[in-house]
């Protein structure tokens, strides 16, 4: 998994990182994306191209056949981001399955550790940008 996320979030090379580490026949649950390879790159090229587009992996966990990657993503640099954990099923190796929690930015908090600051303070991401 941290050889797809290098690839994937710091490279921003979409299609290397599908086609090398996902199955053709991926189940995609985030609505606004087809199931399949094909269409998870058709979609996400897009976004991962934007000129400061930003992905910052905070932590990878691996459980099993699970792995979540937790990350900072702003793919419109004119916005605040957010927090994202992206949930893989594994199979013999391959990401099998996709699902996403997004968290927006917020633009004020009751709380003085809301998740922008846990996100750019509380953690040192794992590829150095």
């Amino acid at each position: 998994m941290t050889r797809f996320a290098d690839i994937l979030y710091r490279a921003k090379d979409v299609r290397r990182a599908f086609d090398d580490f996902v199955v053709p026949d991926y189940v995609q649950h985030n609505p606004g994306i087809a199931d399949g390879r094909a269409s998870a790159i058709t979609s996400l090229e897009p976004l991962f191209s934007t000129p400061g587009a930003t992905f910052v992996v905070k932590r990878i966990v691996v459980d099993g056949d699970l792995a979540i990657i937790h990350l900072f993503g702003r793919g419109d640099p004119k916005t605040a981001g957010g927090a994202v954990a992206d949930i893989y099923r594994l199979k013999d190796g391959k990401i099998v399955e996709h699902w996403d929690v997004i968290q927006p930015m917020p633009q004020s908090s009751k709380t003085p550790t809301p998740c922008s600051e846990y996100l750019h303070h509380g953690h040192v991401p794992i590829f150095p940008q």
